[in-house]
């Protein structure tokens, strides 16, 4: 019986020729595993230094913003020792009035601080006084707070520092702590809540997840609000303890279920939500704090197959390559008699290869460099755009200087004349005519900030992101800005924002720039106008238009000056073109507002004024509505 084909034994002379194939191809897989696994090995490494390096920045970034909240508020608590009020009640803590006076106090102080909360304790732990004594449901007042760390420690070394949920209000903060003393013995503890959130929220626009613990290991902030309050590690049973005393959270801490052991250490891999991540931790010494940075690495791991997969196969066109050289090598020897026929045909056919190769790489080289310049240019152009922007907004700025000089001066001689007369009706123990300075001094210090307030919010440089921008916000900035030209110049200003809430989708301060450069524009056609003062108007509409593409928010500047030449009109938004005299202005501000308003999805264009007694110029701008974002409350 004849065997089967497939169980045949090869002969002899068919397995000498496949053994050099089958030994090259080994070799050929050998050679793109190697250089694979290599690659591999190597993207991934340079991808995970590329992760660490972008984590360390965000925690520095991060931690720098925590220290400038928390050292905000440092000074606050100290400041209560200068406080008459507070220390009139610690010193006779049943005094009604005294309490009264001081809860009213610590509103006012609270008020401008812009702290959480701010109260005091007496030396026993109880509140004796806060800003929120009239809340009833959740006041301080009346609570005893003996067993709180930053009560303890105040008590022992003057201050002291705590993180932890709120005992009445169940809101989580950083409390800092300072020991008021008085005739050299303690007589109460001030105590100011801070707010985290803020710098918490921020977190969740970050890549990857962040996360700060405390000294047990539990979290206190993350950017997953899930993960608050869970632990990174098993509580001890003294941790337990401390815990169940301190009341610092909600809850008994659960261990997180993809945490381990120990604490989280930098280049660690974790595994959250079915995906591997990398660890990047970093100290917070002052609050004895912890911050990592988790950071997932499925970007690295595609990057490092993607390069895996690239070296296989350039190995394996090398190995293809050699392979062919040496086929033709050993069929060049075993045909000697067509040698030199091949051999001419195989150096025309290698020269016109490398020829096209050569050619190729020039010109995908040369296309790498065109498209790198293209890059660099489009980046320059970028950047002069935002110069020129904020050049124009400082220039502006500039124009103001006199006005805003003059509503400096008046507070600061004020100020002065007040601050001399305090100190002589202290010095004849005049103390209520003295608050009544103090009570003035710190008004005009207050209308003072709410000017610089309005010039560092009118000269920041743009951001990236549009975000929701109220209209009469914007519309009362630029009005300040202006308000000593509007006053020399005796214009009626107007304003009319419908509904009161309106807001637009853009950039809070190049919205305030357009509406200056506009307005500006309006007070110099008006101040050269031949009428008498009374006469000039001026007034800024916002309402709001609803069509088939969406909420459209109509903002219009309208002045009844001698308006627009109408060989201007063709060449309004062209750059260097104005009607102004030489030296007053180089006709960039319309140009670079209506680049500004193109840039938030809108336009802005001249219109036609048809109500009777605005015959002047009437500019539009036209940007996409959208609804505010709501903002928390806490207490």
């Amino acid at each position: 019986m004849l065997a089967p084909a497939a169980l045949l034994p090869l002969p002899a002379s068919r397995w000498r020729a496949l053994r050099g194939p089958l030994a090259a191809g080994c070799a050929l897989l050998a050679l793109a595993a190697s250089a694979a696994w290599f690659a591999y090995w190597v993207s991934l490494n340079s991808a995970m230094r590329d992760l660490q390096d972008a984590a360390v920045r965000r925690l520095d970034s991060v931690a720098a913003t925590l220290d400038s909240a928390l050292a905000r508020f440092d000074y606050l608590p100290a400041l209560l020792e200068t406080t008459p009020a507070v220390m009139d009640l610690l010193a006779r803590p049943g005094d009604p009035a005294l309490r009264d006076q001081a809860n009213r106090t610590l509103v006012r102080i609270n008020a401008i601080a812009g702290a959480d909360m701010l109260f005091v304790l007496d030396a026993g732990g109880d509140a004796q006084a806060a800003a929120d004594w009239d809340q009833p449901a959740i006041t301080t007042l009346g609570h005893n707070y003996s067993y709180r760390p930053y009560m303890k420690d105040a008590l022992a070394s003057g201050r002291g520092r705590f993180f932890g949920v709120g005992a009445t209000s169940r809101i989580p903060g950083y409390f800092l702590s300072y020991a008021l003393k008085g005739n050299e013995r303690t007589l109460g503890v001030a105590t100011v809540k801070v707010n985290l959130d803020a710098a918490e929220r921020v977190w969740a626009t970050l890549p990857g997840d962040m996360l700060v613990s405390d000294e047990r290991g539990v979290v206190i902030l993350s950017s997953r609000p899930a993960w608050r309050f869970q632990a990174l590690r098993p509580l001890t049973a003294e941790e337990r303890a401390v815990v169940a005393e301190e009341k610092p959270y909600t809850a008994d801490p659960a261990v997180l279920p993809w945490a381990g052991d120990g604490p989280l250490q930098t280049g660690q891999h974790i595994v959250v939500d079915g995906a591997v991540h990398l660890v990047t931790a970093r100290a917070l010494p002052t609050q004895r704090w912890h911050m990592q940075a988790l950071a997932p690495m499925a970007p690295a791991y595609g990057r490092a197959r993607n390069q895996a997969l690239m070296a296989a196969l350039a190995a394996a066109v090398a190995g293809l390559l050699l392979m062919a050289a040496w086929q033709s090598r050993r069929n060049g020897m075993q045909k000697l008699a067509t040698q030199a026929a091949l051999q001419a045909a195989h150096d025309t056919l290698e020269t016109r290869v490398a020829e096209r190769t050569r050619q190729l790489s020039d010109a995908n080289t040369s296309l790498a460099a065109e498209i790198e310049t293209r890059k660099a240019v489009e980046q320059s152009l970028h950047a002069t755009q935002a110069e020129l922007v904020h050049a124009a907004k400082m220039a502006v700025l500039g124009q103001l200087s006199a006005g805003l000089a003059h509503e400096l001066n008046q507070p600061l001689a004020a100020l002065r004349t007040l601050s001399d007369n305090a100190v002589v009706l202290m010095d004849k123990e005049r103390l209520p005519e003295t608050r009544g300075n103090l009570e003035r001094i710190s008004q005009l210090v207050g209308r003072l900030g709410e000017l610089t307030r309005r010039l560092k919010t009118f000269a920041h440089k743009p951001g990236e992101k549009l975000v929701p921008t109220p209209l009469a916000a914007a519309v009362a900035n630029a009005q300040g800005l202006l308000a000593d030209r509007l006053k020399r110049l005796d214009v009626a200003f107007e304003v009319q924002v419908r509904p009161e809430g309106l807001c637009a989708l853009a950039d809070p301060g190049l919205v305030e720039q357009v509406l200056v450069n506009l307005m500006v524009n309006a007070l110099d056609a008006m101040a050269a106008m031949d009428a008498t003062p009374s006469t000039r108007r001026l007034r800024v509409v916002a309402d709001l238009h609803p069509n088939a593409q969406g909420d459209r928010v109509h903002l219009q500047v309208q002045d009844n000056g001698p308006g627009i030449a109408p060989e201007m009109r063709a060449r309004l938004f062209e750059p260097f073109a104005t009607s102004k005299p030489a030296g007053a202005g180089l006709g960039l501000g319309l140009m670079i507002s209506q680049r500004i308003v193109r840039s938030f999805g809108g336009e802005l264009d001249l219109r036609e004024a048809t109500e009777p007694g605005w015959g002047g110029a009437c500019f539009q701008i036209d940007l996409p509505a959208c609804t505010a974002a709501p903002f928390p409350t806490t207490t």
